[in-house]
């Protein structure tokens, strides 16, 4: 196969959008970006700044090299993570940020077996509405980490009558196989100022404290409760420690 030529005002144009964010280890992180997305919101058009990005395996300073392999990598096979960016957020004294996991089931079709699209939608609403914010969009987190045809099976033994946790403990998992440290570099190479967090989940401000990551507050994101998500909803309380902070969950 021929190699590859790169026009020299692709390059030009991708170069100063790559940013290269080092690691613990030797593996290295690509933050594309940021890019012009407007985006429907309740009918209103609200325009974000979206980045995409890549972990590999080696740090490659050689930015052509780095695209020219993704003609030969079949990416659409892969799950690559991104964040929607509003507002100044890198010089803002105060923002809010949302580590959102791709849910599939609710984020596309609006399954309401789960609070996900919910979520999805009112944390982008949070951050219009404050002024500025982030919203991390990641997308190796299906099913807590199962994966989506492993959650497919987890959903069948919950119509049976087990719980989230209960379902994917019968099918050799564990409770929540998340990381977010990718998202918190990535995170760290946008913004230095400290940060609101929009979450239920003490998991996510452990994984904030551990990295060093200071953060302002916590703004909570219940809602849309309804009898196909309250099993599920309580579950979250009872077994994975989430913090309940509204009424609706009693």
């Amino acid at each position: 196969m021929a190699e590859m030529k790169l026009e020299p005002n692709v390059l030009s144009l991708l170069r100063d959008k790559i940013k290269l964010i080092h690691t613990e280890s030797e593996d290295a992180i690509y933050l594309v970006g940021p890019i012009q997305l407007p985006v429907n919101l309740d009918g209103e058009t609200v325009v974000f700044q979206w980045y995409a990005w890549l972990r590999q395996e080696k740090v490659n300073e050689d930015y052509e090299s780095i695209i020219k392999n993704l003609a030969s990598t079949n990416l659409a096979e892969m799950q690559q993570s991104s964040v929607l960016v509003y507002g100044n957020f890198e010089q803002s004294e105060s923002a809010i940020i949302r580590l959102h996991s791709i849910c599939h089931t609710g984020d596309i079709f609006g399954s309401k077996r789960c609070d996900c699209g919910f979520q999805l939608k009112q944390s982008m609403k949070n951050i219009v509405s404050y002024g500025t914010g982030a919203l991390f969009y990641l997308a190796n987190h299906e099913g807590r980490g199962i994966g989506l045809f492993s959650k497919a099976m987890a959903y069948i033994l919950q119509e049976n009558g087990y719980d989230t946790v209960e379902a994917n403990k019968s099918l050799g998992f564990l409770n929540d196989y998340r990381n977010y440290d990718d998202a918190i570099l990535v995170l760290k190479a946008l913004r230095q100022k400290p940060v609101i967090l929009m979450t239920n989940n003490p998991e996510k401000l452990e994984a904030f404290n551990k990295a060093g990551m200071e953060i302002e507050g916590r703004m909570p994101l219940w809602g849309d409760v309804s009898e196909y998500n309250k099993q599920y909803l309580q579950t979250k309380i009872e077994k994975s420690g989430h913090l309940k902070d509204t009424e609706e969950m009693e």
